[in-house]
């Protein structure tokens, strides 16, 4: 054996160019099925993550219709005021397995703070939003029941806005900010979360009890939406169901006509980012089988044209006993070198700049060894397939015409 694997080396040095050409196929689509199935693992995972920060189990119910690009990002019509308090409130009496729920207002508004100014997402919800959503504060407090009851003058910033704002959210606590005319104490700000996987940047929201907002801010009766947390093991496909069913009875929605409501869950978004990920996961296996196919015919070129330059060899060692399973075993020992070579250098430079772009993309370190020993595995089995042809070759090349001078 290690006088095979010392005759393959050879072989493949003394044709340095047309070796590296015959690999440099199995390079790239080691490389692209290597680096894209990961990207795709990683943005997955992020997925989930972003799923996670939304809260556990969540389960929302908006005003209008809710369209998701093909990203996953949220987009809602702006001035939907069919959904009222009331709406929201028979839901959460009436869907089974709402552990926690929050109506809210969702409204972009200018912040003031002297005289800086900026604009904010102004969320006006119940104080049990924190726990609906996960997201606590960091400085200060959320806001109470007794302070919702009292339609309290008071706010939560999002750390972007502090910072924005104050400069060192420390300072925030107990100052005043203005929203249009109205002036709120600052009793907390929240901590850093980030994009939501709606797209949504927690960190540029601020907090107001509802009947703050919707009583003396606004005068308006209806809300946004209601979030709801649901206890585990809650069937989601019934609830969206029952929870369509409510809400077009309460709105009086018969027939074909359109609602004017949208039943989530964060899966719905997931669904959505895995669809885009998947078509990225397909192209980059297309371009990777086109790769290998590429690879797998330069291997089979350049064993062909090492058969007929090594004929004498193979006459020579045929003669001193060699039989034709030990010249077979040589040539697919040397193709399938060649292409595990050239699947080991895409694998090592896939991982070299996967490692760079979850650095600076964000995204969580993912990887997986199953799926870089199935591109080890398959570009070494390509060279053996490549090569099985020319080996065959070969294995029957005459040993006395060759010895005789005769091609």
């Amino acid at each position: 054996m290690l006088l095979s694997l010392k005759i393959a080396l050879q072989a493949l040095a003394t044709h340095k160019l047309r070796t590296a050409l015959a690999m440099l196929g199995v390079f790239l689509g080691a490389l692209a099925l290597t680096g894209v199935r990961h990207v795709s693992k990683a943005m997955l995972r992020q997925a989930e993550i972003e799923v996670e920060k939304l809260g556990p189990n969540l389960f929302a119910v908006m005003a209008g219709q809710v369209r998701f690009t093909r990203g996953g990002a949220a987009r809602t019509p702006g001035g939907a005021n069919t959904f009222a308090l009331e709406d929201a409130q028979a839901l959460i009496r009436s869907l089974p397995g709402v552990v926690k729920a929050v109506p809210l207002v969702l409204r972009t508004v200018p912040i003031r703070k002297g005289n800086t100014t900026v604009q904010a997402q102004l969320v006006a919800a119940w104080p049990d939003y924190p726990a609906v959503r996960s997201f606590q504060p960091e400085l200060g407090r959320f806001y109470t029941w007794q302070e919702e009851n009292e339609r309290a003058k008071v706010v939560v910033l999002g750390l972007k806005i502090a910072q924005r704002l104050f400069g060192d959210p420390q300072k925030a606590v107990g100052e005043v900010v203005y929203i249009f005319k109205a002036g709120l104490v600052v009793v907390g700000v929240m901590e850093e979360k980030g994009a939501d996987i709606s797209g949504t940047d927690q960190d540029e929201q601020i907090f107001v009890p509802l009947s703050t907002y919707m009583r003396r801010m606004a005068n308006q009766t209806w809300v946004t939406g209601v979030f709801m947390q649901m206890a585990d093991g809650t069937d989601f496909a019934r609830t969206k169901t029952a929870a369509t069913e409510i809400m077009r009875l309460r709105h009086n929605i018969t027939g074909g006509k359109k609602e004017d409501f949208s039943v989530l869950t964060a899966e719905d978004t997931m669904q959505l980012k895995q669809q885009a990920l998947d078509l990225v996961e397909v192209l980059g296996i297309i371009s990777s089988t086109l790769s290998f196919a590429v690879g797998g015919l330069g291997i089979l070129s350049i064993m062909i044209l090492l058969v007929r330059a090594r004929r004498l060899e193979i006459g020579v060692r045929r003669a001193m006993g060699a039989r034709r399973v030990d010249i077979m075993r040589q040539f697919l020992l040397e193709s399938g070198m060649m292409s595990a070579a050239g699947g080991a250098a895409g694998v090592a430079a896939a991982l070299g700049l996967l490692t760079l772009v979850y650095s600076l993309g964000g995204f969580p370190y993912v990887y997986d060894g199953w799926l870089i020993a199935q591109a080890l595995a398959g570009s070494a089995l390509l060279g053996i397939a490549a090569g099985a042809y020319p080996a065959w070759q070969a294995a029957n090349v005459e040993v006395l015409q060759v010895l005789r001078g005769k091609e």
